[in-house]
């Protein structure tokens, strides 16, 4: 029978590495991003207009005990009735800010095929067994941990442009804006988006090798209200 699989919280910084006491009985996996809204005057409900998208989180809780001795092959864990807080203090130290790079240290958490980078974003603890002098050996820890992705990773995967537009387009021999507008939406009755954002006013003559930004839609004039769809 194969082995049980320990989950394990590494401190990328420093290297140590912190085993999970006891496996967690479920953990939760959850992701959000945001819309800014835009009223438009006559729509019945306002146009949505992504903004960023936020970090996954990684929320779970953590068993410890120490009213009873724990091994872990030939290794021993805690004592028997040592104060549980030793093994919290583990964990919630994660916490504390590195003084080489002045940030609490990023983690990765795995466990079998779960493998998350991620900084410990919270720990509530619960005491829930003491001694009879009061010493705590028994906590329940309620983590939140945050996804880590530094800007450099998030620049390759996504490849972003720019909020305000699409695409850039440069102009070949023979197009026109219904030309540009019906490759980029599908519709050549849509060039004024595009002739409104670049400022082109002899719609009928575009130089070859001019750069075009080509706008998102739904596009708003803002001089007369309407809006492109």
């Amino acid at each position: 029978m194969p082995s049980l699989e320990k989950a394990i919280i590494i401190n990328t910084v420093t290297g140590e590495r912190v085993p999970v006491m006891f496996n967690p009985e479920e953990y939760s996996v959850s992701r959000d991003i945001n819309y800014a809204q835009t009223a438009i005057y006559g729509l019945s409900a306002p146009l949505l207009q992504f903004v960023h998208g936020n970090m996954q989180t990684l929320e779970m809780e953590l068993f410890l005990d120490t009213y009873e001795k724990h091994r872990e092959g030939n290794r021993t864990l805690n004592a028997a009735g040592a104060d549980v807080r030793q093994l919290t203090r583990k964990i919630t130290d994660l916490m504390n800010i590195n003084p080489g790079t002045h940030a609490p240290p990023v983690l990765l958490f795995t466990w079998a095929s779960l493998s998350f980078t991620c900084v410990l974003a919270r720990a509530n603890q619960r005491f829930i067994m003491f001694l009879p002098d009061g010493t705590p050996v028994r906590a329940r820890l309620q983590v939140t941990f945050n996804e880590f992705r530094n800007t450099e990773l998030q620049v390759k995967e996504i490849k972003p442009e720019t909020a305000d537009y699409s695409k850039l387009h440069v102009v070949t021999q023979g197009e026109t804006l219904s030309m540009i507008a019906y490759r980029q939406y599908g519709n050549p009755a849509l060039w004024r988006p595009i002739a409104m954002l670049n400022d082109i006013d002899d719609t009928r003559s575009l130089p070859v090798g001019l750069r075009l930004l080509v706008p998102r839609l739904p596009f708003r004039d803002v001089e007369t209200g309407e809006v492109y769809q």
